[in-house]
């Protein structure tokens, strides 16, 4: 009984192993290892600490300072009773050298009470964070993109390898019947001449066909980290539906004003604009609180030997008069990298504009391919079966036969080709105006199936 129970349990992880791995399952290996993503979600890591950094130039500094001096002198003047300074009767050592220690440490703080480059500074600090994190929103779409394009990319390399083989299959038998007609007299030279021919033909196709297959499959590595596995495939026959709402301008609106680039170069200008309000502060005042204890303690064979502190509250200002042109300089500079930031903020809007409307037409178009190329496949292959009842029949030769096989299978291929290309135009739109999300995944991972 415990021998069979094995056998099963083996043959269902032997299956579960054999499986071919969806869309879903590739994305996810993408998330933990793709270098891009991994990059993108460090620098947005990094991006959260700009508002603590910011924020810092306007809260108190405190700091401690110290110094401890050793200090001797064999000077004459040292031997006791005699007066260092003659204007100070009581300026005389008390003992037979002169050695001391003097230990000293300063505790001082400093707020800031005005300085308007720090708050630009901190308000800036705010901007760049969200920078951060839309840079990062627009990289999670981007691997989204990037992972079904080259997932699809391996599909459509295994169709076209398969059409080729199937082709060359059908050339194989092709061949070898004008063969025989030829050796019994039935046809001539020419028709092996053809056959073989086409049979040359799609030999060379074949082998382009197996360096792209390997190339597409490089293509996803360099994103999944490793070899990628047997994909599962698109079903036949899917239905694929039009992006919804079906107006290119409701799509044209959303991208330019949710698409990530947008957004990023929206935070851009207001950034550059308090860039220009923190240089103009290099002509204003700054004002601070500043605050210290200052203690100190001399040891040694002198009489000035003992413990002193000094306590000292106040406020610190510093005017700028003149700094050689260079704060005028930066304004200037600063000017004109916002008017750059206001031109990039537009060519941003109008290539994401750009961007939906070319993927809105390209599901649109794709649509409309799919479904005239399904019709084409359908009439290729009774052209197929009519020019093969013909040539037996000798109303068709055999260049007729290959034409209407190489037909039917490059109809095939560019069906296929056509459906991988509307729901990679379905994702850049979504992409194009920012909605893009993982469980836009789900329903695309639903129309396939294992090998």
């Amino acid at each position: 009984m415990q021998k069979p129970l094995i056998a099963v349990l083996l043959a269902s992880a032997f299956s579960l192993q054999a499986q071919a791995a969806d869309l879903l399952q590739v994305y996810r290996q993408a998330l933990a290892n793709d270098a891009t993503y991994a990059s993108a979600r460090a620098s947005a890591v990094a991006g959260r600490e700009r508002i603590t950094q910011g924020r810092s130039g306007l809260l108190p500094t405190v700091g401690i300072t110290g110094d401890v001096t050793r200090t001797k002198n064999d000077n004459a003047a040292w031997n006791e009773g005699q007066i260092i300074d003659p204007n100070d009767p009581f300026s005389t050592v008390q003992g037979s050298e002169g050695t001391a220690t003097s230990k000293t440490y300063t505790i001082a703080l400093q707020q800031p009470l005005f300085r308007w480059d720090r708050w630009q500074t901190y308000q800036q600090s705010k901007l760049q964070q969200a920078i951060s994190e839309a840079q990062f929103a627009q990289a999670q779409q981007d691997v989204i993109v990037r992972v079904a394009q080259a997932y699809f990319d391996v599909l459509s390399a295994q169709d076209t390898l398969e059409s080729t083989r199937a082709q060359k299959e059908a050339t194989t038998e092709q061949l070898a019947s004008a063969k025989r007609n030829f050796e019994v007299g039935t046809q001539t030279i020419t028709d092996t001449h053809e056959a073989q021919a086409a049979y040359d033909l799609v030999i060379s196709q074949e082998i382009a066909a197996v360096n792209d297959l390997e190339n597409k499959k490089t293509a996803l590595q360099a994103i999944i980290g490793t070899p990628p596995a047997t994909l599962a495939t698109l079903r036949t026959g899917v239905t694929l539906t039009a992006p919804q709402p079906i107006n290119v301008d409701q799509w044209v609106s959303a991208a330019e004003d949710q698409n990530y680039g947008v957004a990023v170069a929206q935070l851009q200008l207001e950034s550059a604009k308090r860039d220009i309000s923190k240089n103009r502060a290099g002509h204003y005042p700054t004002l601070d609180l500043v605050a210290s204890s200052r203690h100190n303690r001399t040891d040694g064979q002198t009489y000035f030997s003992g413990r002193q502190t000094t306590n000292a509250v106040g406020v610190q200002y510093s005017i700028p008069i003149f700094s050689g042109y260079s704060v005028t300089s930066r304004v200037r500079e600063s000017i004109a990298l916002e008017d750059k930031a206001r031109n990039d903020l537009e060519a941003s809007r109008r290539n994401a504009a750009l961007t939906a409307r070319q993927s809105f037409l390209g599901v649109n178009s794709g649509l409309a391919q799919v479904k005239a190329l399904e019709a084409a496949e359908v009439s290729s292959n009774s052209a197929l079966e009519s020019n093969k009842l013909g040539y037996q029949v000798g109303v068709r030769i055999n260049i007729d036969v290959l034409n209407a096989q190489r037909q039917l299978y490059q109809t095939r291929t560019d069906l296929a080709k056509a459906r991988y290309n509307t729901i990679i135009a379905g994702l850049r739109l979504k992409a194009a105006a920012g909605s893009l999300r993982e469980e836009d995944l789900q329903p695309i991972n639903a129309l396939l199936q294992q090998p």
